[in-house]
């Protein structure tokens, strides 16, 4: 960040922000903001207790699971897509409706399909999350050079040796950014799954602490749920950075 030529760490910005935050808080002009030093104070409250690790766990659990599932499903589908044309067509259609429509309309069909657990939470995940990685790793194939796959004939390479040594590396800048935004999607999904179930995981913790006006333990929780997401999309596009040089090669 500059200002005036000037470059400011981007931990300045925060700062300015938990300033603002902890003014709001101690003037009392939103009820429901408390000061950031007593957000701060509920940290350890929050994460030492035998709730959250309970909650953390199953809430990871279905996030994992679920983000799994998307990948294997999302690439093969997307690698699918973009090497035929049929598969393109007859899927490419439903990938996109289901990619641009308002999925939390179908928690509550999956809950009265699957009930009020984590094969719920594992479908919600995979749901907000495997759409986008099909359409990039789609576009990632789609827009891989014809005379690397043609070389790659010329000197007998076999399907299994063109797709894993050839396409798969070249399409492997587009399917790193599908899958980030395929993770924090997937962070949502888990997210509004349990906030809609409201009976395990950190649904259930927003909503004890929502409901017995405990709004630094509120607010604790939120921002290390945020934290987590940022810290999962930030790993992903490290990755991305270090094989960004494919996208110029090809």
């Amino acid at each position: 960040m500059r200002v005036r030529g000037h470059r400011i760490p981007m931990v300045f910005s925060l700062l300015v922000w938990f300033a603002l935050w902890e003014i709001i808080g101690r003037l009392g002009l939103v009820s429901l903001i408390p000061p950031f030093s007593e957000v701060l104070g509920a940290f350890g409250e929050v994460v030492g207790s035998d709730t959250f690790a309970s909650a953390a766990w199953i809430t990871l659990q279905a996030f994992l699971i679920g983000m799994a599932l998307s990948l294997v499903v999302g690439i093969g589908v997307g690698i699918l897509m973009g090497t035929s044309r049929t598969v393109g067509s007859v899927m490419g259609m439903w990938v996109n409706i289901f990619e641009s429509s308002p999925l939390t309309a179908v928690v509550p069909a999956l809950m009265a399909l699957l009930g009020f657990g984590l094969p719920t939470m594992i479908v919600t995940v995979f749901l907000f999350s495997v759409w986008v990685i099909a359409l990039d790793t789609q576009v990632g194939v789609e827009r891989v050079n014809p005379s690397l796959v043609e070389m790659g004939r010329s000197f007998g390479a076999s399907r299994r040796t063109l797709y894993s040594r050839i396409v798969m590396r070249a399409a492997l800048p587009e399917m790193l950014a599908g899958i980030r935004l395929g993770v924090i999607r997937g962070l949502k999904g888990v997210v509004i799954g349990q906030l809609l179930i409201a009976v395990l995981g950190v649904g259930y913790l927003f909503e004890l602490y929502s409901r017995n006006f405990l709004m630094p333990q509120f607010w604790a929780l939120l921002i290390i749920l945020f934290a987590f997401a940022f810290l999962a999309s930030e790993a992903v596009a490290y990755f991305e950075r270090k094989v960004s040089f494919y996208a110029s090669s090809r």
